[in-house]
């Protein structure tokens, strides 16, 4: 018997009472507002209310750890979804945005004690992107349940 993807074997538990921001970058838009139909679909699966999530646009994935930590500090949150695409170009851009981006994430999730979901893609290929943002290997389903399943320890 083949294993199901981790994701798929849990089953969602009740995070009525959790307030939850999603913060997400505009850049490679068509990529990121996928993963942001799949974290909605998880949060309401899990029965996050509507008006219990908020939800912050930035330019590009570099701009996230700030809006991650002004989600938090506005509106109280118990977890924050983390939803960008850095995409390898001709040069090594990419890596310092990827990496910077990174560690802004840890810094702000260690600091404010709130569970950050990753869904920020760092892709060779736009294509590879398409792929990790739709379907059953949707990413922004991915972060929501571990920023709800870190949310409810």
């Amino acid at each position: 018997m083949q294993r199901k993807e981790y994701e798929k074997d849990v089953e969602p538990r009740d995070a009525s009472s959790l307030k939850v921001g999603i913060a997400i970058s505009r850049f490679n838009g068509d990529i990121t507002e996928a993963m942001l139909v799949g974290a909605r679909k998880t949060l309401r699966e899990w029965n996050v209310p509507d008006k219990n999530v908020f939800i912050a646009h930035t330019f590009g994935s570099f701009e996230l750890p700030h809006a991650c930590q002004r989600l938090m500090k506005k509106h109280r949150l118990n977890a924050v979804i983390a939803i960008g695409c850095i995409v390898k170009g001709e040069t090594s851009h990419d890596a310092y945005l990827a990496q910077a981006t990174m560690h802004g994430l840890m810094r702000v999730m260690l600091d404010t004690r709130t569970p950050v979901g990753l869904a920020v893609l760092t892709t060779n290929t736009l294509a590879q992107a398409r792929v990790r943002a739709r379907g059953n290997t949707n990413s922004g389903e991915k972060a929501a349940i571990a920023a709800l399943e870190a949310a409810l320890l």
